[in-house]
């Protein structure tokens, strides 16, 4: 490959993928293009935010479990990482959190300067989650061109984020399957034949009717 020549990312497979990157590629090389070219639009989602229940194993699965589906949605977007990195992270950080809120809550015998510091920390962390996993939806949109639905993929975790995590495992699952349906042709090989010398010198002497040695002998008559 030449030193100036740089390949198509993954992202590229897609005809609006190869264009949307063809375009970058032009406008870090200087090129110009015409006045009335425009890059290729975004495109929408294809479930709601709030279409949990068209899929119901994903909307079980995060509702009672939103650490494994969040982990699923990771290692479909970034194959370099497994699943069970984010699954755990997001229990610590999520699940974790949830739990001592509602401890402080349930517990009286907790100071209010002291339980007003744990919200306070707990509001925190939950900012930095929103932040933490919204940077994996804005990555699903780059991938696939999406739009910023209903808002910034941060904010959107912050305020839905189990509607959020379910809506990304829905996108994911209908892109694969769209992609894994394509026509194949099955072309059969020809059967296997072999052929042996002693059949085809047969072969011969029944097509020639004469024995091999026999072609060039001449037959002698007296007069």
């Amino acid at each position: 490959m030449l030193p100036w020549r740089r390949s198509a990312p993954e992202s590229s497979t897609s005809p609006l993928g190869y264009l949307s990157w063809r375009f970058q590629s032009a406008l870090s090389a200087g090129s110009r293009f015409p006045e009335s070219y425009s890059p290729p639009a975004d495109e929408p989602w294809t479930t709601g935010i709030f279409g949990c229940a068209e899929d119901t194993e994903s909307c079980w699965t995060g509702l009672f479990c939103p650490c494994v589906l969040f982990g699923r949605n990771v290692e479909r977007i970034r194959e370099d990482i497994p699943w069970t990195r984010p699954c755990v992270c997001h229990a610590i950080c999520v699940e974790g959190g949830i739990t001592l809120a509602a401890a402080t809550a349930l517990f009286h015998g907790i100071e209010p300067r002291t339980a007003f510091l744990i919200g306070e920390g707990l509001l925190f962390s939950w900012w930095m989650c929103g932040i933490y996993t919204g940077i994996f939806r804005q990555q699903l949109q780059k991938k696939y061109h999406l739009k910023n639905s209903p808002c910034d993929p941060c904010m959107v975790h912050c305020c839905m984020h189990w509607c959020a995590i379910c809506q990304e495992h829905r996108e994911m699952k209908d892109r694969l399957s769209d992609n894994s349906i394509m026509p194949m042709t099955i072309v059969n090989p020809p059967e296997l034949q072999e052929m042996n010398m002693n059949e085809s010198q047969g072969s011969s002497v029944a097509e020639t009717g004469s024995h091999p040695g026999q072609d060039g002998a001449l037959e002698m008559h007296p007069l």
